[in-house]
């Protein structure tokens, strides 16, 4: 692998007689994960399937190592959500998240959505987890992800972070800032990383990194926490990032977190101030662990007696139940209860938003939190993100395949299958994992799978 010369230059300086362990890792094999959805499975439910040969990484529960010529991604419960593949050092983020259900959590630069469906299994469904993405293509993809995995109670927008931090100050609970970095950690994964790399381009993300932690500050509420990481060694985007925001932001403190065997702490004389808790912060280096380069660190904001919640502006809800005759219609007929909660209608699509969500109006929005469907004339088609955030328990008709059935391939491929039962909309399932909807009449199961989903 031809690493750039800058890069491996200031390696050797800053690593000294660990220079040549980090080095001899680039010849290893990367490490590949794969995490559980906890929203659609258990560890016990999916051990007892699993097909796979995995290890279990861990800083991680939920998380584990998988072989590489077993591609769980060409597997159907891919599709059905049932887990989420990840680079095994990106799992921490989420570990040091521990978000709590109910909590209002922002993932500030969320694509392709790894940090954000790690936290929105830690919500369970509760509170409100808004994702955002400033790249159009990135945040379908993230919206994307943010279906697959079932989640109800998340709003994925696609704007700037000062566009955000002037909509919801003082809001979240917790803040993720996975940040755009150097991606120096990534050169063994991706040589992309490597061909756009240069030590200009890392004093450009420092410098984003500072702007985009600002507008962080500004829209987490006194007592929460921020989680900022990169995927680089560089120290500039590191130590001397967080020491720059502690030292400027007397209002924060870096937070004591647990360490894992292999995680690094970090190094005080990188970070060219003299900020307390340096050391409390972490590096993953790939000649430690089983993982890509990654640092994470925990800002905590102090407590404040005096704050008071700022006026907000919140979602109005639909009140023309009239407007919802279609789907209360197709709930009725289909689910075993009609969903709860409060509906917007953007456009033709229906979407329940999550409890405290403020107003829209002026947002670039992707997903506006549970996605029912689409108001048709005089009826309503159900969305697949629905399909994917229900059980067979929550419906009237279900079909179950077993994940080798040909039936689940030929569905997966958006045929028709035959089936003898009571016409109307069915939840077709995975080994009990909801995966889409299909609609039998005349004893066949019509495929509802999408278009643009179906394998070839």
């Amino acid at each position: 692998m031809a690493l750039p010369k800058d890069f491996l230059d200031k390696m050797k300086t800053l690593l000294n007689e660990e220079y040549d362990a980090f080095i001899a890792s680039y010849e290893q094999e990367k490490s590949l994960g794969l995490r559980l959805n906890t929203l659609k499975t258990s560890m016990t439910q999916f051990e007892n399937l699993n097909p796979f040969h995995l290890k279990s990484i861990p800083w991680v529960k939920e998380g584990y190592f998988y072989q590489q010529a077993e591609r769980p991604g060409k597997h159907p419960y891919h599709e059905a959500g049932v887990y989420y593949i990840q680079e095994p050092s990106a799992m921490s983020v989420g570990t040091f998240v521990e978000a709590v259900p109910g909590e209002k959590v922002l993932d500030l630069c969320a694509a392709p959505g790894g940090k954000s469906t790690h936290v929105a299994s830690q919500l369970q469904q509760e509170g409100l987890l808004i994702t955002n993405e400033i790249y159009p293509q990135r945040a379908k993809i993230l919206s994307q992800n943010i279906e697959r995995m079932g989640i109800k109670n998340a709003i994925v927008l696609n704007e700037s972070p000062q566009k955000l931090a002037k909509h919801f100050p003082l809001y979240f609970n917790r803040i993720v800032v996975d940040a755009p970095c150097s991606g120096e950690g990534m050169f063994r994964k991706d040589e992309v990383a490597q061909e756009e790399w240069s030590l200009e381009n890392v004093e450009i993300c420092a410098n984003r990194q500072q702007d985009i932690l600002e507008e962080a500050a500004k829209m987490l509420k006194p007592g929460g926490r921020i989680v900022y990481s990169t995927c680089t060694f560089a120290p500039e985007e590191n130590e001397q990032a967080i020491a720059k925001f502690i030292k400027n932001h007397p209002e924060f403190e870096i937070e004591t977190m647990q360490a894992y065997e292999g995680f690094k702490p970090g190094q005080l004389e990188w970070a060219k101030e003299d900020v307390e808790g340096i050391e409390k912060t972490y590096r993953l280096w790939p000649h430690h662990i089983h993982g890509e380069g990654h640092y994470v660190a925990v800002l905590k904001k102090l407590e404040d007696d005096h704050f008071e919640e700022p006026k907000r502006q919140y979602v109005k809800p639909l009140k023309d139940k009239k407007k919802l005759q279609e789907f209360l219609t197709f709930a009725k007929e289909t689910l075993i209860d009609v969903p709860k909660g409060d509906y917007v209608l953007f456009g033709d699509q229906l979407y329940i938003v999550p409890e405290e969500m403020l107003t829209f109006e002026g947002l670039k929005v992707i997903r506006a939190g549970w996605h029912l469907g689409t108001m048709k004339k005089n009826r309503f088609e159900p969305s697949h993100a629905l399909a994917l955030s229900l059980t067979s328990q929550d419906v009237k008709h279900s079909i179950s395949f077993t994940s080798c059935d040909e039936a689940i391939t030929a569905y997966l491929r958006g045929e028709t299958i035959p089936f003898d039962g009571e016409k109307g909309w069915y939840l077709v399932c995975v080994d009990g994992y909801s995966l889409g909807w299909a609609k039998l009449a005349n004893n066949m199961l019509k495929n509802h799978y999408p278009k643009g989903l179906r394998w070839n």
